[in-house]
């Protein structure tokens, strides 16, 4: 999902609501509390760490559309790259104070800022104070490497 000037990676099991957080996002946008959010893709990314950034790019086939669970597949606008500036992990073990080293992970040799919610948990509150954080909005530093195939978004 990018949202505003950085995506969100957003990972966890089949059923965590990776899909529900993104259109929570797309709503949250249209609502007016934040600037911007579009889908970059959903349920396939492809991820490539290229000049110290993690770009993430749409699968062609699977190009603006988002599964509403219950419902089906539904097309929506969409970005076709961004660049990541946060990871969200939903469904995971959370503990009240993590660690610093908690609150980073690395793909392709990328550190990035990391967010991770418990199962039960309504992600969007804290997504979105996350957000609010400047440090999302500065580009993430790491080295580069090849491009890989991610689970989700």
């Amino acid at each position: 999902m990018l949202v505003g000037p950085r995506a969100v990676l957003i990972r966890g099991p089949s059923g965590s609501g990776k899909s529900r957080l993104a259109l929570a996002l797309l709503q949250a946008a249209d609502a007016g509390w934040l600037a911007f959010a579009r889908i970059v893709s959903d349920d396939r990314t492809r991820l490539e760490a290229t000049g110290g950034r993690l770009l993430a790019r749409t699968v062609p086939e699977l190009a603006g559309l988002i599964e509403v669970r219950g419902v089906g597949i539904a097309q929506t606008p969409y970005e076709p790259a961004a660049v990541v500036g946060m990871v969200i992990d939903l469904g995971a073990d959370l503990v009240r104070l993590p660690e610093p080293d908690e609150q980073t992970t690395t793909i392709e040799g990328i550190v990035l800022p990391r967010l991770a919610v418990a199962a039960g948990i309504d992600p969007i509150p804290l997504v979105l104070a996350r957000i609010a954080q400047p440090a999302l909005q500065r580009p993430p530093l790491g080295d580069t490497g090849p491009c890989v195939q991610s689970a989700s978004t």
